[in-house]
């Protein structure tokens, strides 16, 4: 028993030795090869960012370059290790590229949002900082990431919108600032030329309105019991129904005390009476 267990051994050992005899080389050689190949592809992957941020290429994709060099760079410096020790890598990577393709099947939505961030990226419709509007959704851009852009509201609110929910949809990007539109009803005995100078004095008096473009104020409509008086104004997003609402309170002030009249709804309603009925006919009959 212990005769054949020392034999086992000795032919182990025997395997291991001409293993090393046979392949010390290669193993060597495959080790050294590594380890320069992974210097290189870090060296390689910090070079390329450098430069990207050199030429003022976005964060985010100048590192999704960088880390894409440097993956290059080891997947070829593993193929050629493994060609040191006589594997054939063809089967690796028809298997990798039979896996790839099964991955890439199950996960298609969440590549699209990943190549959706990539044209966003590169195109640069908005970038941090600008108010877009996209779905019925809009805020202040805080973050753009390969896979989702995040937006801020007023509110505080973060919202999360999959970047494949972007390209390819209706954006409208009006940078820091967003537009305010309002109107406010007069009657028609007041002077509209008056009430539209005193909008413009009250916007006047609050810094927080953008000077440029300037405000817009004017006659929209003539309805039914008031002449609409509309006034567009533009605002930092972050502050936006904050001076909405001090505006709207200044011009309502100011209406008042300068007594122009912002009339309610009204209805003339006539009673006519309806005409008195005939006496009705009787029809008498007299006896032959």
């Amino acid at each position: 028993m212990i005769e054949q267990e020392l034999e086992t051994l000795n032919h182990f050992s025997t395997l291991v030795i001409d293993f090393f005899v046979n392949y010390s080389f290669q193993v060597i050689g495959a080790i050294i090869i590594l380890i320069i190949g992974l210097i290189i592809a870090r060296w390689v992957g910090n070079l390329t960012l450098k430069i990207c941020q050199r030429h003022n290429v976005d964060v985010t994709l100048s590192g999704f370059i960088g880390s894409t060099v440097r993956l290059l760079i080891i997947t070829m410096v593993m193929v050629i290790c493994l060609g040191k020790f006589g594997i054939s890598v063809a089967p690796f990577i028809a298997a990798i590229g039979a896996v790839s393709l099964s991955i890439g099947l199950a996960l298609q939505s969440v590549f699209s949002n990943y190549g959706a961030g990539f044209t966003i990226i590169l195109t640069r419709p908005f970038v941090v900082g600008n108010t877009i509007r996209c779905n019925d959704v809009c805020g202040v851009v805080e973050e753009i990431r390969l896979a989702y852009t995040q937006l801020s509201t007023e509110d505080g609110e973060i919202i999360t919108i999959p970047n494949k929910h972007i390209v390819g949809e209706v954006l409208i990007n009006s940078f820091e600032n967003s537009i305010v539109e309002a109107s406010i009803g007069i009657s028609y005995s007041a002077d509209p030329d008056r009430a539209i100078n005193i909008i413009r004095d009250q916007l006047q008096q609050f810094d927080c309105v953008i000077k440029e473009p300037a405000p817009q104020i004017g006659i929209a409509c003539f309805g039914d019991s008031s002449v609409d008086i509309a006034y567009r104004y533009w605002v930092p997003t972050k502050q936006l129904f904050d001076i909405q609402f001090q505006v709207n309170a200044a011009i309502y002030s100011q209406f008042r005390q300068q007594q122009i009249e912002i009339p309610f709804p009204q209805r003339e309603v006539i009673i006519k009476e309806a005409p008195a009925k005939q006496p009705e006919a009787t029809l008498v009959q007299t006896p032959n």
